[in-house]
């Protein structure tokens, strides 16, 4: 058997990582800028982190949810207070785009409504839901094509959102802290503020997908934190385990649970609970969103000074450098030449930048200098 060729791969084989850094077959040291699509949030192979994996599977690794599993609450109880939502509930399960689908289906439960609000540029998943709500029709397939009507609005357009939010059935609006493979824009905070008062006025659910943009990437915990709303459902995932498969959704107190209305299999197991507790035990007690907003000033400060730089977009350190001309040859020179791992988008023009949250000065001015000597 021969593995299903779907992914455009470049030939490096990582076989170790530590920190910022990754090592390939032949001990060749890259800086990793993109951890696997923002998915590294402490840091490669912590050592707490993987003592506490190490712990767990020795103990118990997995049993399904027809049992009590203790470790759930402790993470619970840690999320709510580290993120500000200490009175919402928790459903744990294995995705982003899993996440996102359960949202959208708990919406539903709630107003018994079908009409979506989404976002031009927006990315939530590849489940069957998800894509309906995913402006990429070239990655959704016919049997998942017109599950619901979805309602596509420009990112901080007032007046699309308004004329769209009046039209019968609308159940939920989902919407990005900040679009990850749309190319780095988010909404500003008077349209998280309109479209919240919005939601709250015809009785419809506000969706935050903080997949990307959560566990401290912006600076604040949630990247809608840097506004003062508060959503009903918050999607988290990728920095949740720092590479262990885990996501979660954030439920209003106001939205009431049902035995059986969600479920999986694997959701919540042991092992991915004590990844996620070790991943919030590390994001506090080194200060991590705090090293965030002081790299992320200074990154955006040193690119400002390459003149081939038209705009940095995003915040804290979910940021898109974006240049006159497209960046594919730039990635590969970067990674073939300088041995850094970086990203792109859906927009061509956009470089993602994505490190661990403990990057240092240090090791952003390599890649600045890195990228300088390319453009120029």
């Amino acid at each position: 058997m021969k593995l299903f060729d779907v992914y455009p791969r470049f030939p490096i084989t990582p076989v170790k990582a530590k920190g910022v850094y990754v090592w390939d077959e032949n001990n060749t040291r890259y800086l990793d800028l993109y951890g696997g699509h923002g998915v590294i949030s402490i840091g490669h192979s912590h050592p707490q982190y993987t003592k506490a994996i190490e712990n767990q599977v020795k103990k118990i690794g997995f049993y399904s949810n027809s049992i009590e599993i203790p470790i759930q609450k402790e993470l619970a109880e840690k999320l709510g207070n580290l993120s500000g939502y200490p009175d919402y509930a928790l459903f744990l399960c294995n995705s982003g785009a899993e996440a996102n689908d359960n949202a959208i289906k708990l919406a539903s439960f709630y107003n018994h409504k079908k009409t979506v609000i989404a976002f031009k540029n927006s990315f939530h998943g590849r489940t069957g839901v998800t894509l309906n709500v995913t402006d990429d029709p070239k990655i959704s397939a016919s049997i998942n094509q017109d599950n619901f009507k979805v309602i596509y609005v420009p990112l901080n357009d007032t007046v699309a959102f308004d004329e769209a939010i009046k039209q019968p059935d609308v159940s939920s609006v989902i919407i990005e802290g900040i679009q990850g493979v749309g190319g780095l824009d988010y909404p500003n905070v008077e349209f998280l503020e309109y479209i919240s008062a919005a939601c709250a006025q015809h009785e419809v659910i506000l969706i935050l997908d903080e997949i990307q943009s959560g566990y401290g990437r912006s600076g604040k915990f949630f990247a809608h934190q840097h506004s003062a709303i508060k959503p009903d459902l918050i999607t988290t995932a990728k920095g949740m385990g720092n590479g262990f498969p885990i996501a979660g959704l954030l439920i209003h107190p106001k939205i009431e649970a049902q035995k059986g209305m969600l479920g999986t299999t694997f959701g919540g197991n042991h092992l991915a609970c004590a990844a996620g507790v070790a991943v919030l035990d590390v994001l506090e007690a080194e200060n991590l969103m705090s090293n965030v907003v002081d790299v992320s000033a200074y990154l955006v400060k040193e690119l400002a000074t390459i003149p081939q730089v038209i705009k940095v977009k995003g915040m804290g350190l979910m940021l898109g450098v974006e240049l006159a001309y497209p960046v594919d040859e730039v990635r590969l020179k970067l990674l073939n030449a300088y041995q850094i791992f970086t990203g792109n988008a859906k927009n061509k023009y956009v470089l993602r930048i994505l490190p661990p949250l403990g990057v240092t000065k240090k090791q952003v001015k390599v890649f600045v200098n890195a990228l300088r000597e390319i453009v120029s």
